[in-house]
């Protein structure tokens, strides 16, 4: 087994961790103003813009990978703009990984934030606004600090779940070492060839990893419960 560990590549973590951080530091900015947006408004487009964000949770991974693969292709208006512009091919590299995670991992950004917007007291929201804040300093001197479990649920989940995609990524990133080939990638290559050893190694460090992450989340959402609805005798 140790020999084994030592041959093993672990870039494909590593890749797989930075693919996860730019995607959710991307989605936490992205999803701020549009998950207020949705606890605010009573727009009758308010169920079409929920249904519309939170559609790769019921959309095949590969039906949405192939989608995007057509957009940032060359012969999409998108991927002839970047190419021909920035010079930037999105088809088959990790800028194109880091587009198709947004939005595969979009709704799990959103939806805790939005959940933790709709919690807040609306009468503190008004006090805000009476005191003469504006609506960007209400966000973030009122909302964010008490919806901190939310926004941390948003941001681990978004986080792991980023860590654990599989189809959209390997259909608009494929499978370039130190390039777009990430864990998930890496375990399906190594099932095909039968390394079976190695893909349960890389199995379970993604199992544990997911394991750790949901208990840190379970762990501090118990303790903010505790501070909040405790008593002192």
């Amino acid at each position: 087994m140790l020999e084994i560990l030592k041959t093993m590549e672990f870039a494909p973590f590593l890749l797989s961790f930075k693919l996860a951080a730019l995607t959710t530091l991307i989605l936490f900015f992205f999803s701020l103003p549009l998950a207020w947006y949705l606890s605010q408004t009573k727009s009758k487009i308010k169920p079409f813009l929920e249904a519309l964000t939170a559609l790769p949770i019921v959309l095949p991974p590969s039906v949405l990978g192939f989608y995007l693969l057509v957009a940032l292709s060359h012969n999409s208006p998108i991927g002839r703009f970047f190419e021909d512009t920035f010079d930037l091919k999105l088809v088959f590299s990790f800028t194109g990984l880091v587009i198709a995670s947004c939005f595969y991992s979009l709704p799990f950004m959103v939806q805790p934030l939005q959940s933790g917007f709709e919690s807040i007291n609306k009468n503190m929201l008004e006090a805000s606004y009476i005191s003469g804040k504006s609506k960007m300093q209400t966000v973030l001197k009122v909302a964010l600090p008490n919806i901190k479990p939310s926004i941390l649920t948003a941001l681990i989940i978004t986080f792991a779940h980023t860590v654990g995609e599989f189809g959209v990524v390997l259909m608009v990133g494929g499978s370039i070492p130190n390039e777009t080939k990430v864990a998930s990638v890496a375990i399906y290559e190594m099932v095909e060839i039968m390394d079976y050893t190695s893909a349960h190694i890389y199995s379970a460090i993604m199992i544990i990893i997911s394991f750790l992450v949901l208990l840190g989340v379970y762990i501090f959402n118990h303790k903010h419960s505790k501070s909040i609805g405790g008593f002192n005798p």
